[in-house]
């Protein structure tokens, strides 16, 4: 018997498990106030107080070259293409002092399936970053380049993860899920690994105790009945993570930056995500996801108002400065933030700012 929304909202509230067909009945029916609402109950359970959470860091592109296929992506190309590039030490020690003088000093260090960087590559990229600057924290790659590194040396996710860790890597991003789920997988990224790979290089990770991400892009070619699938997955991993453990720290969604490739045929019909559909995504996922303690707001990618609106529906956390940021950028985002700027809108907003790292420990409280 399906409940009403009352009654789900008392579930939720008492941080039960709804299953997928009571977490798309309200993600569809409730009514928006009642939803951000009991989203705000929820963050305000997980992460009491007036708090809200921000980092300054900086993300750097390893190379543009890879070989997944995604249909919504304008920034990678082929190995031969003569747009092709892999950032040298030299770019990075530039990129990295100028981090270091802004305040930060975690590098969100990605690039993509790579078809001749094996594990030595990323190996001695790291060794070389950490010898040179010491105090970087590398929150790095994601499950779809572990589970790539992993497959072109024939290696399991778990030495994989193990030698990178080594090598210097702090965090792992939840980079690369856009939606679980294969049939969707297949039609966007058509060479990137699995859903299953995804899972099993976060479920190495978790029981490694590294910290991670979770993430989801949406309003492309899913159904809300598949971003609900989504957030299960999510949340029945983070249940198997070792007590103790990091697990997934945040869940981060931003709607499919799709300006730039909406000539391609499979995004045909497919609308804008609207302002009131992604606060909603947000109010949903913080209501499903009951053991994942910090939701971002999307700033990047929604605009400061709407990123605002969320801190009252569920989120607690608006991300960072991005002080470089390529991939969303090239796909036609034009919002941007310095931290004085971030932490203006969070009091617009009626909170007050904490500045944090990657493990959501605080900085310094902002002034």
């Amino acid at each position: 018997m399906i409940m009403n929304n009352s009654q789900l909202y008392k579930k939720a509230l008492d941080l039960q498990p709804l299953t997928d067909e009571e977490a798309l009945l309200l993600y569809e029916r409730a009514p928006l106030a009642e939803l951000m609402s009991v989203a705000h109950q929820l963050r305000k359970i997980h992460v009491p107080g007036r708090g809200v959470s921000w980092q300054i860091d900086r993300n750097v592109n390893i190379t543009n070259v890879c070989i997944s296929g995604c249909k919504f992506c304008t920034f990678h190309c082929g190995l031969q293409s003569e747009k092709n590039f892999t950032t040298t030490l030299e770019e990075y020690s530039q990129k990295i002092e100028e981090l270091f003088a802004k305040g930060g000093n975690q590098l969100l260090l990605q690039g993509g399936l790579h078809p001749k960087y094996g594990l030595s590559f990323y190996e001695d990229l790291f060794k070389q970053l950490k010898q040179k600057f010491p105090s970087l924290k590398l929150h790095a790659l994601g499950p779809p380049e572990v589970a790539h590194i992993a497959n072109l040396e024939n290696l399991s996710c778990r030495e994989t993860l193990q030698r990178l860790v080594t090598a210097g890597l702090d965090s792992l991003p939840g980079a690369g899920a856009e939606i679980l789920v294969d049939e969707i997988r297949k039609k966007l990224s058509p060479a990137k690994p699995n859903v299953q790979a995804w899972l099993d290089v976060m479920r190495e990770a978790h029981r490694m105790g590294l910290a991670t991400s979770a993430t989801m892009m949406f309003g492309h070619i899913e159904t809300r009945a598949e971003r609900i699938r989504h957030l299960m997955l999510i949340r029945d991993l983070q249940g198997e993570k070792p007590a103790g453990t990091y697990g997934f720290l945040s869940f981060i969604c931003w709607p499919a930056q799709l300006e730039n490739v909406a000539h391609n045929p499979v995004f045909a019909g497919v609308k804008k995500v609207s302002t009131e559909e992604y606060i909603r995504t947000i109010a949903i996922a913080r209501i499903v996801l009951h053991n994942v303690p910090n939701i971002q707001a999307s700033w990047l990618t929604v605009g400061k108002p709407t990123a605002q609106l969320c801190l009252w529906a569920g989120a607690n956390d608006f991300g960072s400065i991005m002080i470089e940021e390529n991939v969303v950028s090239s796909a036609g985002s034009s919002h941007k933030f310095d931290a004085e700027g971030i932490q203006a809108a969070i009091r617009e907003a009626g909170y007050e700012p904490w500045l944090r790292n990657q493990r959501y420990e605080m900085v310094f409280t902002s002034d």
